[in-house]
């Protein structure tokens, strides 16, 4: 070979010739991409939304889409038939022996089992009744579906794991979507996590207008001592009773209350605290980096990219509206021993929303704290979203 062959070879290996001549994606659809990434950066880093999860989305999208790089191969996933593992460890790129964890579901029982370490399950079995606001939040996640599949533009499978961006819950929307509709996962996560970065900005607007001054005042009576054999059959009892009724959500359920019990049971505190740090730092820079690198440029930049990022604020508007209105009714029925707000908390964004209903209490009243009154609908709506997630796969996996 001539050296002329040499340098030609070369140049047509390098990305600015990949990306002049669209060999990877068209050219324009390649800078449109890379532009996307840099405002997500720029949110992680310099707005501090969800920068744990945001930020390795990111840095994935930004690997899966620079011309030439070979690191992520959607086809090894998106084939009709059985996937072949052997292949891909063969042959695959870095993301695509990572992306099996997200595939084979792995990732997302690691995370939950983290979640659940890191939970505090207290304010729930102290008031039970917190439970019918976290299954009322989860109104969203079917009014979305029913909504993407009156759109006509999805099938139920894909309508179903746009719903479940209502229950804000990352992790959940993972699960369902890496099973029904792998080819949506980039543009869902990114929804799903995006969202739940913006509950500060998108629920207080709902709260006020679901809300009086007077509701928003209201002081809840504290919340009784739970005892420590509570703690523990709380999560066994959950797990029974979701594997009865809900068999499909009991992977996640399972793994969130196996982490759990690590916490509670007093004798694997070791165990707990890889969990709720070594484990769950690693799995997610794995599980962003992998989720990020699904959102390449052909499959992303689509009408159907926008029309999910819409229906899913929609999902998660009206399940914050489900859960504001499940408290409401409650303060009625209670004759006002309830404050509506804590409603809001109801998604499955931990802490995070019960934060929000936190600053907007004392916003009305700057003695009233109903962080922990709040937190029961907040943990939840995490037991609701995998609930839901459950139901979901049952009728269309």
């Amino acid at each position: 070979m001539s050296l002329l062959e040499s340098l030609q070879n070369f140049w047509e290996s390098t990305g600015i010739y990949r990306l002049i001549n669209g060999v990877d994606a068209a050219t324009w659809q390649t800078l449109l991409m890379l532009a996307i990434v840099c405002v997500l950066v720029y949110l992680a880093i310099v707005k501090g939304f969800e920068p744990l999860l945001l930020l390795p989305i990111a840095i994935g999208m930004l690997l899966t889409n620079l011309p030439g790089g070979n690191m992520f191969h959607s086809d090894y996933f998106m084939t009709a038939g059985e996937i072949n593992y052997g292949e891909i460890l063969r042959h695959g790129g870095l993301i695509d022996i990572l992306y099996i964890g997200v595939k084979t579901g792995l990732y997302p029982c690691l995370v939950f089992i983290g979640i659940g370490a890191m939970t505090d399950f207290t304010p729930l079995i102290s008031n039970p009744k917190s439970l019918l606001i976290g299954a009322g939040a989860q109104f969203g996640v079917f009014v979305a579906f029913a909504g993407a599949l009156i759109s006509g533009v999805f099938t139920p499978e894909e309508a179903a794991s746009i719903g479940i961006i209502g229950g804000a819950d990352g992790p959940t929307a993972i699960t369902v979507t890496k099973t029904l509709a792998p080819e949506l996962l980039g543009a869902i996560a990114i929804a799903a996590y995006s969202y739940m970065a913006l509950i500060p900005l998108i629920q207080p607007p709902l709260m006020r207008l679901m809300t009086t001054p007077e509701e928003r005042k209201i002081r809840m009576t504290e919340l009784r001592k739970v005892s420590q054999t509570e703690k523990i059959i709380f999560p066994v009892a959950v797990t029974i009773i979701v594997a009865l009724i809900v068999p499909d959500a009991l992977v996640l359920i399972g793994c969130l209350m196996f982490g759990n019990l690590l916490n509670v049971s007093g004798v694997t505190g070791r165990l707990s605290d890889t969990a709720q740090n070594a484990l769950m730092n690693i799995v997610t820079i794995f599980l962003g980096i992998s989720v990020g690198a699904t959102a390449v440029a052909e499959n992303f930049l689509s009408g159907k990219t926008l029309l999910i990022i819409v229906l899913g604020l929609v999902a998660f508007m009206i399940s914050t509206f489900g859960g504001l209105l499940t408290a409401k009714i409650m303060c009625k029925l209670t004759g006002g021993k309830i404050n509506p707000l804590i409603g809001s908390a109801g998604v499955s964004a931990v802490p995070m929303a019960a934060r929000v209903a936190q600053k907007e209490g004392q916003k009305a009243d700057p003695s009233n704290f109903l962080l922990m009154h709040a937190m029961g609908p907040n943990v939840a709506g995490v037991i609701g979203s995998a609930v839901a997630a459950g139901v979901l796969l049952a009728c269309f996996a």
